[in-house]
């Protein structure tokens, strides 16, 4: 098989291998360590390996700002754990995310260093940064997660898992009452024109205003 530091992958490409075991996978996570520049999602036999692009990472840190000062506004617990490695052996799916939020489910898994979705929830929240490139929905719906966002250039989309499948809704479940499918990408083009602080402080200032 080929070895995975052999593959010399572009930022915002992956590489797509068929006929993967779990034992390779595992293998290849193992050898990939926790410091890598890659994200791995593995699907019955189909592994893909993505570098994410500077855009994408930077997105992703402003997009999860703005939903940490939601949280902390609304004076809601929560944890981001990035992109954590989230796996159904005996599915055999895995993904690791852009970012993921537990919200709901926050205090089961409060202070744990290890999440083992056999015993523990899925996050309540995840976030594909780069919708075009990488979607995957399937193993998104396998592991439970109950609402996934997704940006592209065309805008947010959100899907919440219904009877084990996702709907494309209008309304994030977790921020009802919030124009969240267009604030967000507002927000998030707002900062690559005026600055991350700026547009922080705002939007703040626009939760704690609507909250009255």
């Amino acid at each position: 098989m080929l070895q995975i530091s052999q593959l010399d992958i572009p930022p915002g490409q992956s590489v797509r291998l068929r006929s993967v075991t779990w034992q390779q996978y595992k293998k290849i996570l193992e050898n990939l360590g926790h410091r890598r520049a890659v994200r791995l999602a593995y699907n019955n036999g189909k592994l893909e390996i993505m570098r994410p692009h500077a855009k994408q990472e930077d997105d992703k840190e402003i997009v999860s700002d703005l939903i940490k000062a939601l949280l902390e506004e609304l004076n809601i617990e929560f944890r981001s754990l990035g992109a954590t490695t989230f796996e159904r052996q005996t599915e055999l799916k895995a993904i690791e995310p852009d970012q993921c939020f537990y919200i709901q489910n926050e205090k089961a898994i409060r202070g744990k260093r290890r999440i083992d979705l056999n015993q523990d929830p899925p996050p309540d929240l995840v976030l594909e940064m780069d919708a075009e490139a990488r979607t995957h929905l399937e193993i998104y719906e396998t592991l439970g997660i109950p609402e996934l966002w997704q940006l592209s250039r065309s805008g947010l989309s959100m899907h919440q898992l219904q009877a084990g499948k996702y709907l494309t809704v209008e309304e994030s479940a977790l921020f009802t009452d919030l124009p969240i499918k267009d604030l967000i990408p507002y927000c998030l083009e707002q900062s690559r024109k005026l600055g991350r602080n700026i547009v922080m402080r705002d939007f703040r200032l626009w939760v704690r205003s609507n909250l009255r």
